[in-house]
């Protein structure tokens, strides 16, 4: 019973218990943990741009929002092409000694995952439009205006960076919107944000919970034709919109575009594998195609949907006829 009587003992000993549980249940777990995960193979590490846009991410609460984990679900192959490892955030390290805001895994998906988008949409101005009013090129976004992150000029000077933002969503401002500093900061952050491919020779997780694979009646082996329209929806909508007219001053219309119903197909896959500039006029156009890995089957189901929808009257292709004029633009482009 003196023991329990002499408080020097008793909160010593709590001490030292709750030290030691301390020591085994998380220190020497973590040390473990960093001494057997290492980063992939490839992985890069943020740029000083990028650094400072994160911090920004987190002061504006992006991520209460969105998460930047894909789950092992089949639901989440749109968010990445893989499962995330514990490879992919093993390189990220506290904020500073007092914050350890680091690994921004997320909770909620109020907006989509972001592990990935500086694959999915890695244009800059897409995503300063979005930035500036997210409703300008997503109509039902329930995403907050970021507004304070631009300025309005008169005159822009050389180095500005003017955001082509379509007349509606202008406010009534009086001049060219400029994205300032912290906006140009958030916008490498989130371009930083993508999957490192696994080495040569590692599998990938497998997403659980696959729906059936989808066969042509009479021809299991054939290749059934793809959805033309919701790939347009997941990888182009957010810039020519579901209307395909674009957004003027920012993004190109598709309805009765020359390229789409021309006849040069060379010129249309090219600006979908490795992207276009059409400055001034409109936005820069990355290479969607060839970041998202598109195949000749995803191509032209793409062309197809654009050829024959908002009144296009334009003449359906084949995979095969996109296959060999892929090949064609890859082969001049690493020449």
């Amino acid at each position: 019973m003196n023991f329990f009587n002499n408080h020097k003992k008793l909160f010593g000993t709590a001490a030292l218990f709750f030290i030691g549980l301390t020591v085994m249940v998380a220190i020497l777990p973590a040390i473990n943990n960093q001494q057997h995960n290492a980063p992939l193979p490839g992985a890069s590490p943020l740029s000083t741009d990028a650094r400072k846009g994160k911090a920004i991410f987190v002061a504006n609460g992006c991520v209460a929002c969105h998460t930047q984990q894909v789950r092992n679900v089949d639901m989440d192959k749109v968010w990445g092409s893989r499962p995330s490892l514990a490879a992919d955030y093993a390189a990220i390290h506290r904020t500073d000694f007092w914050r350890n805001t680091a690994t921004l895994m997320g909770t909620e998906r109020t907006g989509p995952d972001l592990t990935d988008v500086g694959n999915r949409q890695p244009g800059k101005d897409w995503n300063l439009v979005h930035l500036y009013n997210p409703r300008a090129v997503v109509k039902e976004s329930v995403m907050p205006a970021y507004t304070w992150l631009f300025t309005v000029k008169k005159e822009p000077a050389k180095n500005d960076v003017v955001v082509n933002v379509p007349a509606g969503f202008m406010k009534g401002a009086d001049g060219k919107i400029v994205a300032t500093k912290e906006a140009l900061y958030l916008i490498a952050y989130l371009q930083s944000l993508k999957q490192t491919p696994l080495p040569d020779g590692s599998s990938a997780p497998a997403f659980l919970y696959k729906s059936g694979k989808k066969t042509v009646p009479g021809n299991p082996d054939a290749v059934p034709e793809l959805d033309g329209k919701a790939l347009f929806a997941a990888n182009c909508q957010a810039c020519h919109q579901e209307n395909g007219e674009g957004l003027p001053g920012a993004f190109p219309p598709l309805k009765g575009s020359p390229v789409v119903l021309g006849d040069d197909l060379e010129k249309y896959v090219d600006i979908i594998m490795n992207g276009y500039d059409a400055r001034p006029e409109y936005g820069a156009m990355p290479s969607v195609g060839t970041n998202m890995s598109f195949t000749e089957n995803e191509v032209a189901a793409i062309i197809n949907h654009e050829r024959t929808s908002w009144g296009n009257n334009g003449k359906k292709v084949t995979p095969d006829e996109i296959k060999k004029i892929i090949e064609l633009v890859k082969s001049k482009a690493q020449k």
